[in-house]
């Protein structure tokens, strides 16, 4: 089973994602995810550790680098 994960991070910034948000999709990248960016969100995808894991990664370096609300939902499938 893959669990996915999609990530919003706000403040929303026009025109370009914002370094809050380059720095929770470097992260994800670091975890060795490949990151999938959407209408309402970024997605991932990989086996539960490796997920769980960048999901740790990407919720610190977006708040590290001044996020103000993460919103996150998990889904396994």
């Amino acid at each position: 089973m893959t669990l996915h994960a999609e990530f919003t991070v706000e403040p929303f910034v026009d025109g370009s994602p914002g370094p809050h948000v380059q720095a929770a999709v470097d992260a994800a990248v670091a975890a060795g995810l490949t990151v999938q960016f959407g209408p309402f969100g970024t997605s991932m995808s990989g086996d539960d550790a490796t997920v769980l894991t960048a999901v740790d990664a990407v919720l610190r370096a977006a708040m590290d680098a001044g996020a103000t609300r993460v919103s996150l939902q998990l889904e396994r499938g």
